[in-house]
């Protein structure tokens, strides 16, 4: 990335089921469904959003195997994006074990995001 612009921040959590992608998307959206970028296109090369480069970095506490990259990529909805996943997040219990949710134990997952943008 030549050029940083923002970097947006939030967390997700899977409460029950222990989809480690769950938890990771929905701190990606947490990130980012609270921001508001105006005057990003204007400092885009040629003005585009297909310019814009986006960084995600993920922290995780397991499953990092069954991390679907390309669903969580599919949570940004403009620009050039990798993902980056490291060890962090957490887990932690939820207190129950709800076996209709898809709980194979009572833990709840919980990802960190960092999302940067610029070009």
């Amino acid at each position: 990335m030549e050029k940083l612009m923002f970097i947006e921040t939030g967390m997700g959590i899977d409460v029950h089921g222990q989809n480690i992608t769950k938890a990771a998307i929905r701190a990606v959206k947490n990130a980012i469904h609270f921001n508001s970028m105006p005057g990003i296109r204007s400092v885009l090369p040629e003005n585009s959003l297909d310019n814009m480069v986006v960084n995600v970095k993920l922290a995780v506490p397991c499953d990092k195997e069954q991390l679907d990259i390309e669903a969580v990529k599919g949570a940004i909805p403009f620009g050039k994006v990798s993902v980056e996943v490291m060890d962090g997040g957490m887990l932690t219990t939820s207190g129950i074990v709800l076996e209709e949710k898809g709980d194979q134990n009572d833990l709840m997952y919980i990802v960190v995001a960092s999302v940067e943008v610029g070009y």
